[in-house]
């Protein structure tokens, strides 16, 4: 017996805001540079405003056309270089939302479909759409905000310096009062931020569950139970807002009062005419920092901004991140990759199980499938009938052994290898919201339209078909909403036809199929599936009587195997199905309370 250890996870990186702009980071460079650009140009625009007024000022009789000049084109150039900024955040954005979301869906593509599972589609869904578009805000509003709220006061601070130090400074005092007072205010703010987006997802869960489950509401509890979820959500979300709004109320809004521009102005002014008042200013000089103090304050504002998107999306980056360093099925190097030699398929001493602390769903399952040859899988529920067919295109890898597919093992083979050999047909069948043919056309792009209706009509679905307003290119719906249980089943058998694979997995390819119609489709898959190796998981035993052989499983092991015959004479777990089965055909409303009880043991 050997042990697989196939499963890779990239090494963990470092979470920070900026790792994940890597894509765009030459464009995020050029933006933040325009908008460093923008932010110098505005305060040399109001240095000379300044030489203006002191110009005048000097000489009434004469336009001072030189510094006047410089104010049109400074004015000029800081708009049009705030313009490119946030057009190249923009793009930048774009491009990233992008790449992330194919990044994303690659790395699922690619992971076990264990970790899919256990993180839960919803999970998954909020990470490549609500997490993406997110950091898309951030990326197109954080790099013109990184100009302006630190370019912006450390250029100002060094002319204030230059003009007077001491108003500078004075500046700058009262602008370390107001974050001091601001950082009160947030002194509970991670813990806080962690309760308010508890709170959301709560509120976020409730209205999914009401939404999605709306038939059972109405049917079992008219919306009293789960209605009243949903309002205990809003009634903590509400409660949550509340104490954060009395802890840091007063603070934050002292605190950003104090950041604003009119006390720095206010300052400024009392403590200039004190200086003029006893001749140690010049009032040109006065007049310059009176109108470039208010840089600073209101480079504050910007820079809250950016630490509050930071924070705010620094959980989506988490996230993202997270998905993007999922394990992954590793693949074979270029030079141990194996082809298949012929159409058999065979597990060696194969143990498995979903979870590593959960109970195996396989325990040492050996058994030969030859090419050609037709293999039933039967037994409980629960057994491991459908584990045994999803092992084969490798969704998971096995925990021990190992599983051959034409005389290599599947481990050896590279995807788009080992889904050329098989063809799936899932009890739970899934269709895209796309038109029916581009739906059985899916892994077959290249497939004609005569091969498409060829395969329907094989799978017993073409008269249907034309009986929808648009024929095969009617909508099937989102997940095949417009189509009943059985009709999306004969789409997906369709598809697995046209797909024409010399292996073909079948799992209850029947289970939704009216009495109507159950014989033209199993005859109709009989001939199909003529020289090709099937493996059926079946619950209706009348299909696979004359199956080449019958596997029977009971509690992840494999019992019984043999013909049909072999298996009633054995008189073991096989023989007590089928006569369950033949009662249960048997049952009707008068039926006695034992047939009844058959039933209950066959479902069972």
């Amino acid at each position: 017996m050997t042990t697989a250890k196939t499963i890779t996870s990239a090494p963990t990186r470092r979470f920070n805001a900026w790792s994940i702009m890597h894509p765009v980071r030459g464009q995020i460079r050029i933006a933040l540079g325009l908008s460093t650009l923008s932010a110098l140009s505005g305060l040399m625009t109001v240095a000379l405003f300044a030489l203006t007024i002191h110009a005048l000022m000097q000489q009434p009789n004469h336009w001072p056309w030189l510094p006047l000049t410089g104010v049109l084109l400074c004015t000029i150039v800081s708009y049009w270089a705030r313009l490119g900024a946030f057009n190249h955040s923009h793009y930048a954005a774009f491009r990233l939302e992008r790449i992330l979301r194919m990044q994303l869906s690659e790395r699922l593509a690619s992971a076990p479909l264990g970790y899919v599972q256990e993180e839960g589609g919803g999970a998954l869904t909020k990470v490549i759409h609500d997490d993406v578009k997110a950091l898309h805000v951030f990326v197109a509003d954080s790099s013109p905000l990184y100009a302006r709220a630190y370019a912006t006061p450390v250029a100002t601070l060094i002319v204030l310096l230059w003009l007077d130090w001491r108003l500078a400074l004075a500046t700058l005092a009262v602008l370390i009062c107001g974050f001091g007072i601001l950082n009160l205010a947030l002194r509970k703010r991670i813990h806080m931020v962690k309760r308010y987006n508890s709170a959301r997802e709560q509120v976020s869960a409730a209205i999914v569950e009401f939404v999605q489950a709306m038939p059972v509401v109405r049917t079992f509890d008219s919306g009293q139970m789960t209605f009243s979820r949903y309002q205990n959500a809003l009634n903590t979300y509400l409660d949550v807002l509340k104490h954060w709004y009395r802890e840091a109320g007063f603070a934050a809004r002292f605190s950003m009062a104090m950041l604003g521009p009119m006390p720095t102005l206010a300052v400024v002014l009392w403590l200039g005419c004190w200086l003029i008042w006893r001749d140690d200013l010049e009032p040109v000089r006065w007049l310059a920092v009176l109108l470039l103090c208010t840089g600073m304050a209101e480079a504050m504002m910007p820079a809250m901004m950016l630490r509050h998107m930071i924070e705010k999306v620094k959980l989506s980056i988490i996230r993202i991140q997270e998905v993007l360093t999922a394990p992954q099925l590793a693949m074979p190097a270029a030079d141990a990759v194996r082809q298949p030699r012929d159409a058999s398929v065979c597990f060696e001493q194969v143990t498995f199980s979903y979870s590593p602390d959960g109970p195996p769903a396989l325990r040492d399952i050996s058994f030969y499938a030859e090419p050609g040859t037709v293999t039933a899988l039967v037994g409980p529920s629960g057994a491991g009938k459908t584990t045994i067919a999803k092992l084969i295109p490798r969704f998971w890898d096995v925990n021990a052994g190992r599983i051959l597919v034409g005389g290599e093992d599947i481990c050896q083979m590279t995807n788009d290898t080992l889904m050329q050999q098989v063809a799936f047909v899932f009890q739970d069948t899934f269709l895209f919201a796309d038109s029916i043919a581009d739906n059985i056309r899916m892994g077959s792009a290249n497939a004609s339209v005569d091969e498409v209706i060829a395969a329907a009509k094989a799978a017993q679905i073409h008269d249907f078909i034309m009986t929808l307003p648009n024929g095969y290119d009617s909508q099937a719906g989102e997940r095949g909403l417009y189509l009943s249980g059985g009709q999306r089943q004969r789409i997906t058998i369709a598809r697995a036809i046209l797909q024409n694979r010399p292996i073909l997995v079948l799992d209850e390819a029947t289970a939704f199929a009216d009495p109507e119609n159950e014989a033209a489709l199993v005859a109709a898959l009989a001939e199909l599936m003529r020289g090709k190796t099937v493996i059926m998981v079946a619950h209706r035993l009348t299909t696979i009587r004359d199956a080449d052989q019958i596997l029977v499983f009971d509690q992840g092991r494999l019992a019984e195997q043999g013909h049909h015959n072999q298996l009633v004479a054995h008189n073991g777990i096989y023989a007590r199905l089928w006569r369950n089965y033949e009662q249960a055909q048997n049952w009707s409303l008068s039926g006695s309370s034992a047939g009844g009880q058959h039933v209950q043991e066959t479902l069972a």
